[in-house]
């Protein structure tokens, strides 16, 4: 792969942290460009032209001309540029996948509803707040259930573990601990020793 920038549009939240973590795994150069979504960034003319729905992160590659929006289409999409932490082979393929949109259908949903209402909403509803903890206990145990016979989410570290480990990070930080899973805190340390991951992760802009 020859060296190039990307130009990366992104924030310091746990869909945000996940193309920085990608792009140092696959040592690809590339640009930060801050888009401060507690100021409204996001909604700028010149945002949604790169992101018409006005979320981050967001990618242009300035080699191939092309702008992705979406943190899966990112990850997917500097996979197969890089050749790396997205097998070839159709089964592990698929796993791969399989597990990454587990995390954009049900982890990154479910985490950020609990985080809206345990944190953010002005009226604390507590049906809202038990119904989202509760799901995101079972997704949980859905993944240490994985985890019970993996190293890593679909076997070998790939963008399904890049994925998910700021979502869990973040629930850590919100008091949901993996104290009842230990295959899942197994994992969650394991990753978080990678230089790669602890460079996202300590990014602040």
């Amino acid at each position: 792969m020859s060296r190039k920038t990307i130009d990366l549009y992104t924030f310091t939240t746990p869909n945000g942290r996940k193309p920085i973590i990608m792009l140092e795994e696959i040592d690809l150069p590339y640009t930060v460009h801050v888009v401060d979504i507690t100021k409204g960034d996001q909604f700028q003319p010149e945002y949604v032209a790169i992101n018409p729905n006005s979320k981050i992160p967001a990618i242009i590659d300035r080699e191939t001309g092309l702008t992705i929006f979406e943190s899966a289409a990112i990850l997917i999409y500097l996979a197969q540029q890089s050749g790396k932490l997205l097998p070839t082979t159709q089964k592990e393929h698929f796993q791969v996948l399989e597990w990454l949109m587990f995390q954009i259908g049900g982890i990154g949903p479910i985490f950020g509803q609990f985080n809206h209402f345990k944190q953010h909403a002005l009226e604390k509803i507590p049906y809202a707040i038990e119904r989202y903890e509760k799901e995101i206990f079972r997704l949980y145990g859905v993944l240490d259930a994985q985890l019970a016979h993996h190293e890593y989410i679909a076997g070998d570290y790939s963008i399904a573990d890049i994925a998910t480990f700021p979502w869990i990070a973040n629930a850590e930080i919100g008091g949901l601990t993996l104290v009842a899973y230990p295959h899942l805190q197994r994992w969650f340390e394991l990753v978080g020793q990678r230089p790669a991951v602890q460079k996202g992760m300590a990014v602040k802009f």
